[in-house]
């Protein structure tokens, strides 16, 4: 089959490394958004506003995800 990487097509690859692959990065980011706050001694209100600004971008990629499953997009 041409056009294939192991019995997957482009847009299959694609799409589960656009949720799957995203989702890890996102996790693993905020991974580092609590070493950074860890490392800083931010404190309980530092280590927050780490938190919400940094992971807010992330929001938008959680609410898409979210309003494609209900709306079964």
């Amino acid at each position: 089959m041409e056009g294939t990487l192991f019995g997957f097509n482009e847009e299959q690859i694609a799409d589960f490394f656009s949720t799957w692959g995203v989702g890890a990065f996102i996790l693993y980011m905020l991974f580092i958004i609590g070493e950074i706050a860890w490392r800083s001694k931010a404190g309980k209100t530092g280590t927050f506003v780490l938190f919400f600004v940094l992971s807010f971008g992330m929001l938008g990629f959680i609410a898409k995800s979210v309003i494609q499953k209900i709306w079964g997009i």
